[in-house]
């Protein structure tokens, strides 16, 4: 009933070919943007910005660089955190060298250092895929991260190791520090995921993102009809380096503002925004936002239920969240490989056609 297309005519091949082409789907679209920009700023507290929709919102840009990389151009990567950890101490670096720049500049120039490091990184995967692939992106994390442990120009010599995110404004509202406001932190992270989205899904659909699809589903025969392998594997590691570094310079300075990267950006964080698009989906844009929902609400939910309501430990209710993902892992993989983007469509297409769904 909601996704009929009876009425729904197209008059331009624009028309036909634009993402939304079902005009439910619009409505709903810019429903859910009206609503995220002039809704949730005015009931956002600190307890929901900080446990649910900032994080939320800078997984969801990490997750969009990852199926990038993993999803369209089918480039194996286990380096997210450090590629994280990068955007992060370049954000820091920016911050404090240049105190009178803007930190919006601050966070994309960040996401601009991001993507020539992972360039750079990708260049192993113009002679190894697949599993080789992955173990250099491991090597990539470790090496990152080991660097920024002991290299201290990167975080100032500070005697702790830690660095420190100081306080930035922009338009006069602080949007770093200890002063910033809940709603301040959930709007900057939200502008960005919401370019960061637009710019991803004109990539994908464009010239580039086809032939990064191209390489994925058969890299010999994309070179063979014309596709240039290097130019397609190194601009999908920068792009996607260019989110994810923008992601973690998001997560240094507006969410945590203060870190150490072998506990903020560990080989953890790297498999947490993996498993994130595995759940959501490999190869779509909605499937990295319900991936990192997912996990971002699954510890929130057993929290509520399981140590609030049932009473269980805390440490049991830990254990569990570690099951219930593993186990949605290996279902999705065994029975749904598109994840929940493609539970998604296949709901949609069975709207259209009620009463009639099989």
């Amino acid at each position: 009933m909601l996704y009929r297309e009876a009425g729904d005519f197209k008059t331009s091949y624009q028309a036909d070919s634009q993402t939304f082409p079902i005009a439910f789907d619009r409505w709903r679209y810019w429903a859910v943007l009206v609503i995220a920009f002039c809704v949730v700023p005015f009931f956002v507290n600190a307890y929901w910005a900080n446990a649910i929709l900032v994080p939320f919102l800078i997984y969801a840009i990490a997750a969009i660089g990852l199926n990038i990389l993993t999803g369209y151009c089918g480039q194996v990567s286990l380096g997210t955190g450090g590629f994280m950890a990068v955007g992060a101490y370049a954000c820091y670096k920016l911050m404090t060298a240049f105190p009178d720049v803007s930190i919006v500049i601050h966070i994309v120039l960040a996401g601009g250092i991001t993507a020539a490091v992972g360039a750079a990184f990708g260049l192993p995967s113009l002679r190894i895929k697949g599993f080789y692939l992955a173990v250099a992106t491991l090597a990539a994390q470790f090496f990152l991260v080991w660097m920024f442990n002991k290299v201290s120009w990167f975080y100032n010599y500070s005697a702790s190791g830690q660095i420190n995110a100081p306080e930035r404004f922009v338009a006069g509202i602080a949007v770093t520090g200890p002063n910033t406001a809940p709603w301040a932190q959930y709007m900057i992270c939200l502008v960005f995921l919401t370019i960061c989205a637009l710019i991803a899904r004109n990539l994908t659909r464009g010239t580039i993102g086809r032939s990064w699809m191209a390489i994925r589903d058969m890299d010999i025969a994309a070179e063979i009809i014309g596709v240039n392998p290097l130019k397609a594997k190194l601009t999908a590691f920068a792009v996607s380096s260019f989110f994810i570094g923008i992601s973690g310079a998001l997560f240094f300075a507006v969410y945590l503002g203060a870190v150490e990267v072998g506990e903020a950006f560990g080989i953890q964080k790297s498999f947490l925004v993996l498993f994130m698009i595995i759940i959501g989906g490999l190869g779509s844009l909605f499937g990295s936002f319900a991936g990192a929902a997912f996990l971002v609400l699954l510890p929130v939910a057993l929290k509520v239920i399981g140590v609030d309501l049932l009473g269980w430990p805390t440490d049991l209710v830990a254990h569990l969240q570690l099951v219930i993902v593993g186990a949605l892992i290996m279902f999705f993989l065994i029975k749904e490989p598109h994840g929940l983007a493609q539970l998604w469509r296949l709901a949609k297409e069975k709207l259209r056609l009620w009463p009639f769904p099989y």
